[in-house]
């Protein structure tokens, strides 16, 4: 059967489904997949789902599958061929209804993998598929991800210390959730892991969405988080820039200024927030890009070379070799 093309930007502003694709694998055969929780994950209600991927591929060389339907979320670990202690934590966007698997999982995998760093590609739970308390479902699966890493960094030849987080569009908003809201209780702890910090070493968010209240919010990938009851307040809450404090790591950002999508004042407002604080941050805007660019941008495209003034930075903070 061949799946029918969709658009992305159709996807994120919450109207369409892929409830009529079939099921598919989203990892190979030699993946190596660690599941999250022992058990049911919180806001289990028994709500039947299904995994279904849209294969978006235009060839071997760029493929693009879509994930939706995750009942058990698992990281991907992608190692490198010659590690250098250092890791990140991946989280896809897709506006909170799907996930960009490949385009903004594997291969920033690859690129990481490159420079020695161990990827975690993270297949986080979608709020909008039967969840008890949606907003906070995607967070519990950061966390958890980010402890269940930490526990076993010495089997992943990784330092716990120096675990980042990268996410893009609404996985940018999950990695500011982390990087902003790692101490708070969004679940009752399972195992040892959880008395370990779920805040990342360092954080990259990449055309992420940030703010839920001030007149640019993407209200896709808004709605799909909180859901048709929201208030100004849930809406204040989950906004990444009203989090920021001493605690919050490092955090660099990258945007395109012909993001149609999310505007890069998304990203200005986190940055203005994170200097206000005394936090380190810096803030990449380029002249062209788009949105949804992952690292497959022509070299003739400003946006192309963020993934090494990332690399730049984390070496900065301690996370990276120089």
């Amino acid at each position: 059967m061949t799946l029918p093309i969709l658009s992305r930007r159709t996807l994120i502003g919450g109207a369409a489904a892929l409830s009529a694709m079939p099921a598919a694998a989203q990892t190979g055969p030699g993946d190596e997949i660690v599941e999250l929780w022992p058990g049911p994950p919180p806001g289990d209600t028994g709500a039947r789902i299904a995994r279904k991927v849209a294969d978006q591929s235009r060839g071997a060389a760029t493929p693009d599958r879509w994930v939706t339907g995750i009942a058990r979320p698992v990281v991907v670990v992608r190692r490198p061929a010659r590690p250098n202690g250092a890791a990140a934590l991946l989280c896809p966007g897709g506006g909170y209804g799907f996930l960009s698997y490949d385009n903004e999982g594997t291969s920033q995998a690859a690129w990481l993998n490159a420079r020695g760093v161990t990827a975690f590609i993270l297949l986080y739970r979608l709020p909008n598929e039967g969840w008890a308390s949606r907003a906070l479902v995607p967070l519990q699966d950061a966390q958890r991800a980010m402890r269940v890493i930490r526990a076993r960094a010495a089997g992943f030849g990784i330092a716990a210390n120096r675990v980042a987080v990268l996410g893009f569009s609404a996985g940018g908003h999950l990695a500011g959730s982390l990087a902003t809201r790692h101490a708070l209780a969004t679940y009752t702890p399972v195992d040892a892991a959880d008395r370990l910090s779920a805040r990342p070493d360092l954080a990259g968010l990449v055309y992420p969405v940030i703010s839920f209240s001030a007149p640019f919010t993407h209200a896709g990938s808004r709605d799909m988080l909180l859901g048709p009851e929201q208030t100004p307040a849930q809406r204040r809450e989950w906004s990444i820039e009203t989090r920021v404090d001493a605690a919050t790591p490092p955090i660099l950002l990258v945007h395109a200024s012909d993001d149609g999508l999310v505007p890069p004042d998304n990203s200005i407002a986190l940055y203005q927030t994170m200097r206000a604080a005394g936090r380190p941050a810096a803030l990449h805007i380029f002249e062209d890009g788009g949105h949804g660019f992952g690292v497959r941008l022509p070299a003739t495209r400003s946006a192309s070379a963020w993934p090494s003034l990332f690399a730049t930075f984390a070496a900065g903070q301690g996370i990276f070799p120089a």
